[in-house]
């Protein structure tokens, strides 16, 4: 592990689950965990929906998280632009992205089966008509 090394992954957290965390402990092997967040703008115009949590929320959350050094406000996509300014040695992403390789020390890590914040919103809904 070097601590010295800054470690990015981006996330947008909407509902914040176990993935998330065992995401964030897996980068904090390779240094400091900058969390790249999505903003609230970006959530609506790419997944189109409100995050029942906005940024500010979002961002305190994570940054009680041990793993987390710090956490910037990001566009959807983490471009190497992005990861040049913030000065990142690593950038890690879930496995869903591993057809996005954008920056040549990009590290995967498989996602957790089962769980996505998708899920729990479709959960969520599914219980409501019910």
């Amino acid at each position: 592990m070097r601590k010295n090394k800054k470690v990015l992954v981006d996330m947008t957290c909407s509902i914040i689950h176990h993935g998330h965390i065992r995401l964030l402990k897996k980068a904090s092997k390779y240094g400091k965990v900058i969390v790249a967040l999505t903003s609230d703008e970006e959530i609506v115009k790419y997944k189109k929906f409100k995050s029942p949590l906005n940024f500010q929320q979002r961002k305190e959350i994570l940054s009680s998280i041990k793993y987390v050094y710090k956490v910037l406000k990001s566009k959807w996509a983490i471009t190497t632009d992005y990861l040049r300014k913030n000065k990142i040695d690593i950038f890690v992403r879930g496995s869903d992205y591993r057809n996005q390789k954008i920056f040549q020390n990009t590290i995967f890590h498989q996602r957790t089966k089962g769980i996505s914040s998708s899920l729990i919103r479709k959960k969520i809904l599914s219980r409501r008509k019910n």
